[in-house]
């Protein structure tokens, strides 16, 4: 089995150069959406489809949505595609609305891991889903991945099942699961599916597609880069592959777990990357290596298919996801800054690939050629809005380089930091015909922004829409150190000059940065310290991010160790559900609902001179009126019910008191059966 080489690099998106050419902006806009039923199929004269796409996302026809950019790219290369959008699971009928599709299912849970839409990081169930229709939630299970490729599997027998998307991509190996709390197997095995591609998918889906098409199995397409596949117990390994720690090992050694990570990580770059294999028990998985960037063409042609830029039009209810995106624009993908605790680097890799400012311009005036367009393009960004067309200088180095973070501890010499060409992107934005404002909503990356105070006066002065959403994530040096976060100079620096640039432009402008509790190496004294960092600047945050365990993550294999994979050292974990309670409560002092938890943590640290009422104190000495009333009305909720046995007074029963007679046999049953009873069957 034998990969492309190293050689073969630069015809990475070679499945993606034989798009139309004519796939860039010409301001014509498609009649029409991929088709949700057969009906919609027959209307486009197919009486039959070459894939089907099953999505755990509510189906919008826009290039911010991975399902609507792979079935253009699917249609374009000359396919007939179908989507199914958030399937009813409990049964394979929805799997059965198209037939039989003829070369494979394309599965994914959506933009997001199935868990982390679900459950907050307390674990409790969230109130809404973004990505459905009227916000609803349920309309998708647990680990949709699974139920999608089984009932998939259950249709239709035979047919190809391909899985892909965030969930598989960060499930690929064994990993943590912090929902179950434990270490779970390869998504692979539980899923059944017969490949699983990672990362970003358009180039691999357009190579599945043909060389099925072309008459090769599913096994054949076992050399493709960007995909992982299960070996049966009697299938043979292939020769060159990088043995992880097997799954046994990792569930019974937190160390080994911590090994897995940091090979895992070691072997993302895609022009050195090796193949991975790891065990689990008779069978094994296999990793090829991430694909390879597509070109600056390929990213033109992608983004310049015919998308409506709409909901579908079954739907009846807005969609939150889509209200928040529908005016943005994506100019780039890829993130170099290796954060810890985010799963962007690991899923588009780190390598940034850039549209052209052509490219973006003309989505622009496309976009301002919508009737329904209010004249504000909402972003121009993407994972990070000024990483836009910053590479490695030398290709050669970059080759070689298995660096986490080209920004991490310190900027790399070779990076290219050039802020210029984002710059005249947001001048020539601004000028489009019919656009009145153009926002950077995307994250800014301040270290790289303090390398061009040309580039902060450009953000201030016409791209900031009132307020500025920066993520700076703590202020602790030990805590942003194990983020792979710049110092917090860099964002104190950047808050400087943002607040000079707005008044010299006569602008009343604020920043919103967000922090992080709970992050793996936050103590009590770091985030006591992040708290009064908080209070000396007079930021009172509204929302706090909890760290969520996300799969694959570094931060992730931290919080469950206890240990740095890449340097074996023990890091602290505020595990608990009270250690993390306290945390949030320390983030957000000024509440007085959270009075309590932070007199206790700021006593059980020591740190009692933040008590008082002082302008230096955090809380005052005197707890305040609603905090007593609230732990009042807390302690009533704890304490209210009955938690004592009823026993039947059985004198009265003989007595035939008034108030038994009244009972029925049923009541008197009901009432009688209250409490413990140790001999019945099913007894906790």
């Amino acid at each position: 089995m034998q990969l492309p080489v190293l050689g073969e690099a630069k015809i990475a998106d070679r499945f993606l150069t034989n798009l139309p050419q004519t796939c860039g902006p010409t301001g014509k806009v498609a009649l029409q959406p991929l088709p949700m039923s057969m009906q919609e199929a027959r209307d486009r004269g197919w009486d039959e489809l070459d894939v089907v796409i099953v999505t755990g996302d509510a189906y919008i026809d826009h290039p911010s949505f991975a399902m609507s950019i792979l079935g253009r790219v699917l249609e374009a290369a000359g396919y007939r595609v179908g989507i199914i959008s958030q399937p009813d699971w409990h049964s394979c009928e929805d799997w059965k609305r198209f037939g039989r599709p003829r070369l494979f299912f394309g599965i994914s849970a959506g933009n997001m891991d199935s868990m982390i839409n679900h459950y907050t990081a307390n674990r409790k169930v969230r109130n809404d889903d973004a990505y459905s229709p009227g916000g609803r939630i349920g309309l998708r299970p647990d680990r949709a991945t699974l139920s999608y490729c089984q009932r998939a599997r259950e249709a239709f027998k035979g047919v190809p099942v391909i899985a892909g998307g965030v969930e598989a991509s960060l499930r690929r190996l064994a990993h943590y699961d912090f929902w179950s709390d434990k270490v779970r197997k390869s998504v692979l095995l539980d899923c059944k599916a017969d490949l699983l591609v990672f990362g970003m998918g358009e180039n691999a889906i357009v190579e599945l597609a043909q060389r099925l098409e072309a008459g090769e199995s599913v096994k054949d397409l076992r050399d493709m880069r960007g995909v992982a596949y299960a070996l049966g117990a009697s299938e043979t390994a292939p020769e060159d592959v990088l043995a992880l720690p097997s799954y046994e090992e990792v569930v019974a050694d937190k160390l080994q777990f911590a090994e897995a990570t940091r090979i895992i990580h070691q072997e993302t770059n895609p022009y050195n990357a090796r193949r991975l294999i790891q065990q689990h028990g008779t069978q094994a998985i296999v990793v090829n290596p991430p694909q390879l960037p597509i070109s600056e063409t390929a990213m033109d042609r992608i983004y310049g298919l015919p998308y409506t830029r709409r909901a579908h039009p079954s739907y009846t209810e807005s969609i939150p996801a889509f209200q928040m995106i529908k005016d943005s624009v994506t100019i780039m993908r890829g993130c170099f800054g290796g954060c810890t605790f985010c799963s962007i680097t690991a899923h588009q890799g780190r390598a940034i690939q850039s549209r052209s400012k052509q490219s973006i311009i003309g989505e622009i005036e496309n976009l301002a050629q919508d009737k329904q367009f209010k004249g504000t393009v909402s972003d121009i960004g993407g994972p990070t809005a000024n990483m836009y067309q910053m590479k490695c200088t030398k290709p050669e180095v970059e080759a070689k380089c298995r660096r986490q973070s080209c920004v991490h501890p310190k900027i790399c010499k070779l990076l290219g930091v050039d802020h210029q060409p984002v710059i005249e992107l947001m001048r020539e934005s601004r000028e489009v015909k019919g656009v009145k404002k153009v926002l950077v909503a995307s994250g800014v990356r301040m270290d790289l922004a303090r390398q061009s105070p040309e580039y902060i006066r450009e953000l201030t002065k016409h791209h900031v829409g009132g307020h500025l959403k920066v993520a700076p994530e703590h202020v602790d040096p030990e805590v942003l150190f194990k983020m792979r976060k710049p110092a917090n100079d860099d964002f104190e620096y950047f808050t400087e000059i943002f607040k000079e640039e707005s008044k010299e432009a006569g602008k009343k402008q604020y920043l919103i940065p967000y922090f992080i509790a709970s992050h793996p190496g936050s103590d009590l004294e770091a985030m006591i310290n992040l708290a009064v960092f908080l209070k000396q600047n007079g930021y009172k945050p509204d929302q706090v991010q909890d760290f969520i365990p996300a799969p694959l993550d570094v931060a992730t294999c931290m919080y469950y160790t206890g240990i740095d994979p890449f340097t074996k050292k023990p890091v602290f974990i505020a595990k608990g559900l009270r250690d993390r309670k306290t945390q949030r409560a320390l983030m957000q002092f000024f509440k007085t609902e959270n009075y309590f938890e932070v007199r206790e943590a700021l006593r059980q640290a020591g740190r009692t001179d933040l008590i008082g009422d002082g302008c230096d104190a955090l809380i005052p000495s005197q707890p305040p009126r609603e905090a007593r009333i609230r732990r009042q009305n807390d302690a009533n909720k704890r304490f209210r019910g009955e938690y004592v046995h009823t026993i039947p007074n059985a004198a009265k029963a003989e007595d035939g008191s008034a108030a038994d007679k009244k009972q029925s046999k049923k009541q008197r049953r009901s009432r009688n059966s209250k409490g413990y009873r140790p001999g019945r069957k099913g007894a906790q």
